[in-house]
């Protein structure tokens, strides 16, 4: 492949102009349906578009991955995308939502991926998150994908499968997506669900070990988990209005059934939130404890060792009358006294449970 010229300026001159990208190199797939059928040959957008424009039948699929300014400025003259949906696209890291501008809709769907982790001790993030943009139009539908595990090909094999589904036009495909991010999401709080079990179980367990770490991760991976997915109840709730007059009946019907999922994960995110936070509780609540039984071992040892100090720091003075000194057998008694003393404070401590 050749390079492309360098932009540096050579000899004090002017710095040449940067080459353009195709808009081409940013589009995944491109095709033209009609009746639900994918009609044959390779088309650009441009000639596709053109091409259901001028028989009135059919829409046109456009799948982009995260094109740049350049390219999306092709897309938006040819198709007419306000300036303002092209712009989100482009720079991406928005909240789910949905705009309307005219006769295009524009909606953002944030998709969610567990990331695999032996335990979560050695884990850096369990949930990692992308984009998906949908442009719906009358007669065409475009799809923008940031994020290396936002694959449609999926989608898009699934629904040739089904031209019942694709003759409904292009709120079809848009449906199709967000039935397939909204149900990655019920996959990822399923594989969740297994961490914060593990957490439990480990927390709870009389001689389980606490890491609290674990639980902040996870806490801040529901956070951005959360800001994924609840926002998309608004959206979805509109597209299931009677007041969408773009959307077709039998679409909005479909989508009933994606709200009712995305409710679930809602809730399911919920639930987890608010038992990592009584998990939380209890994990201080345990380390607290572990500390109190620590501190009365430690002070248990403390008494016990001060009895032969207390004893050797008397012997130890330098006095010369000091009682039994020079008695026989005085080694023997004190011997026999700190090892009496020793025991009964040792069982003392044993039976009040300090040691």
């Amino acid at each position: 492949m050749p390079s492309l010229p360098s932009l540096r300026p050579s000899g004090g001159g002017a710095p040449r102009p940067r080459v353009p990208i195709p808009p081409a190199r940013a589009v995944v797939d491109c095709a033209v349906y009609v009746d639900g059928e994918r009609k044959s040959g390779r088309r650009s957008y441009s000639e596709a578009l053109a091409e259901v424009t001028a028989t009135g039948q059919g829409f046109v699929w456009v799948g982009l991955h995260a094109p740049d300014d350049q390219q999306m400025a092709g897309v938006a003259d040819t198709f007419g995308l306000h300036e303002l949906m092209v712009e989100d696209a482009v720079h991406a890291h928005q909240r789910p939502k949905l705009e309307r501008y005219d006769d295009t809709q524009f909606i953002v769907l944030r998709t969610v991926k567990y990331v695999e982790h032996d335990s979560l001790t050695s884990a850096k993030e369990v949930v990692e998150t992308g984009e998906i943009m949908i442009f719906v139009g009358r007669n065409f539908v475009i799809t923008v994908r940031h994020g290396d595990f936002t694959h449609l090909a999926g989608v898009r094999s699934h629904l040739e499968k089904r031209p019942d589904r694709l003759a409904l036009g292009p709120y079809a495909v848009m449906h199709a997506i967000a039935d397939h991010v909204v149900d990655t999401y019920l996959d990822v709080t399923a594989a969740v669900e297994n961490d914060v079990d593990a957490i439990e179980e480990s927390i709870f367990s009389p001689r389980g070990s606490i890491d609290i770490d674990s639980v902040y991760l996870l806490k801040r991976e529901m956070t951005e988990l959360r800001r994924a997915v609840a926002p998309l109840a608004t959206p979805l709730q509109r597209l299931t209005s009677s007041d969408n007059d773009l959307c077709p009946k039998e679409v909005r019907r479909y989508m009933r059934d994606v709200a009712d999922h995305h409710t679930t994960v809602s809730e399911q995110i919920s639930t987890f939130d608010e038992v990592l936070t009584s998990l939380l509780e209890a994990a201080s609540a345990k380390v607290a404890i572990q500390q109190n039984t620590d501190m009365r071992k430690i002070t248990s040892w403390v008494a016990i060792a001060s009895v032969p100090t207390m004893v050797a720091g008397i012997y130890g003075m330098n006095f010369d009358n000091i009682p039994e000194l020079h008695w026989r057998y005085g080694y023997f008694l004190v011997l026999a006294l700190l090892a009496t003393a020793c025991i009964g404070l040792w069982r003392t401590f044993r039976r009040n449970d300090w040691l």
